[in-house]
């Protein structure tokens, strides 16, 4: 028993108070990819680099043939699940320490869920959240190389990919960049989404379960889901609460969060569609062979 409570006192320690959470900051001098020089440019390269990658595969492959990766697209989902769980709980324990040592300034009638949706006007990039806000951030770059796993093993089409891992990088620095509200649920629920989904991919690479797409399409659904309900909160919170801070930034996320839901709605119905059809087929050839 006094293991496991050193256990969590070592790790609220280390994801709450130790000093590099407590005092960071976000600055253009001091943050790796802090600039927008930076965020257009990476952007750019991974679009052109997937692009011109299916290009070169498509003329010197065969349609039919596909790159072998080996354990590369496995291990890769047990990294980001890995690290989605350390943002995801970083992020819990630093929002209850927040909470507790700020709480004591909010009025009244201001509660802990009130200040997850809209930050007060003034907030700055600095402390805890925000720390967990740019690792999340940083862990992007990450997601990235799902696009080229699947363009080395599937041959296919990828703009959805490219649209939103290029979208999620520049929202996720948007919320750093002008102090975003909302962006602590939205990571919560994101990375919470992200240790189910790439653990459960990384189970079914080694043959331990069935096809992960329908788990993973249904994970991304309810993530999309959720955000749009907090987004609505937001809204109404500016509205008739003074106003929440990075709010312009929070007009644009809210546009291409819809854009994406779009898309992924499309993907969804017709990937429920093909799935549907595919076993009114399959009955069908059972029923004839008998």
């Amino acid at each position: 028993m006094d293991n496991a409570f050193k256990v969590i006192q070592t790790l609220n320690f280390y994801l709450s108070e130790h000093p590099s959470v407590v005092g960071f900051r976000w600055s253009h001098t001091q943050s790796w990819g802090s600039t927008w020089s930076f965020i257009f440019a990476s952007i750019a390269i991974y679009i052109v680099t997937s692009l011109l990658l299916h290009l070169l595969l498509s003329i010197f492959l065969c349609h039919t043939k596909h790159v072998p990766l080996g354990p590369l697209p496995a291990l890769h989902s047990l990294t980001v699940s890995i690290v989605s769980t350390i943002i995801f709980l970083g992020i819990l324990l630093s929002t209850v320490a927040e909470i507790k040592e700020t709480r004591w300034f909010w009025r009244r009638s201001k509660t802990p869920l009130q200040w997850l949706l809209c930050f007060p006007l003034g907030t700055r990039p600095s402390g805890r959240v925000f720390f967990w806000s740019y690792i999340f951030y940083l862990s992007r770059f990450l997601h990235m190389f799902i696009t080229f796993f699947a363009i080395l093993r599937c041959r296919k089409s990828v703009f959805l990919q490219l649209f939103y891992h290029s979208i999620s990088t520049l929202m996720s620095f948007l919320w750093l960049e002008f102090s975003q509200s909302f962006q602590v649920l939205a990571i919560l629920f994101t990375t919470l989404a992200y240790c189910v989904m790439y653990g459960y991919r990384f189970w079914t690479a080694f043959g331990l379960g069935g096809a992960s797409l329908p788990l993973v399409l249904n994970f991304q659904m309810v993530l999309l889901g959720c955000n749009l309900v907090c987004h609505v909160g937001v809204l109404l919170l500016h509205l008739f609460r003074g106003g929440c801070n990075g709010i312009g930034a929070w007009v644009f996320n809210s546009i291409l969060n819809s854009a994406i839901l779009l898309l992924f709605v499309n993907f969804y119905v017709r990937a429920n569609g093909k799935k549907k059809k595919d076993k009114i087929v399959g009955d069908c050839s059972l029923r004839c062979t008998k």
